[in-house]
């Protein structure tokens, strides 16, 4: 079942990859941007989690905090996504508890789609290149921008592999 805007985030108590808690009570008081990707050895959301990370100074500093999930295992994401020494949580959901509460859907056409986007060419030349398909092979990608109150303020589900929330606006969420 999607979420929508106005209803209370989804509770979660979670360990990231290094072991580390995570909790959405952490953030009460806090905006938080969820971010919800395939497998740690997706071409697009490598590149998508590399674009976050080069911008994570700048949400940091307006006040937005960032956590990433993955469908992989800890120790798929510390080879593949870990590599890129993300300055936010990564989590593993290999069981996906955390995708289902949320909603995270997977479609075929959607993942087709995403093969052809023009994003996948990006990734490659970023050195992003595919690997193991862990978790379902058609998941899409979701994106929550969740407020000081733990309210869903904006939701994305991906109609793509490709699609994702557009940084705009998690810019303008971060600095409201």
């Amino acid at each position: 079942m999607k979420l929508t805007p106005g209803q209370r985030a989804p509770d979660f108590d979670v360990t990231d990859i290094h072991g580390q808690p995570v909790r959405l009570s952490d953030f009460s008081g806090k905006k938080l941007f969820l971010a919800f990707y395939r497998y740690a050895a997706c071409p697009l959301c490598n590149l998508r989690v590399h674009e976050l990370s080069l911008r994570a100074a700048e949400f940091e500093n307006a006040g937005l905090s960032l956590v990433a999930v993955f469908e992989s295992s800890d120790e798929s994401i510390r080879k593949r996504v870990g590599k890129q020494d993300l300055p936010f949580p990564v989590v593993g959901d290999p069981n996906h508890s955390l995708y289902d509460a949320y909603g995270v859907e997977t479609s075929m056409g959607g993942f087709m789609a995403g093969m052809v986007s023009p994003k996948m060419v990006k990734a490659f030349s970023k050195g992003f290149l595919p690997g193991k398909i862990e978790g379902e092979v058609a998941r899409m990608p979701a994106d929550f921008l969740i407020g000081p109150d733990l309210k869903i303020s904006d939701v994305c589900y991906g109609g793509t592999m490709a699609s994702h929330m557009p940084i705009e606006t998690v810019e303008a969420f971060a600095r409201k």
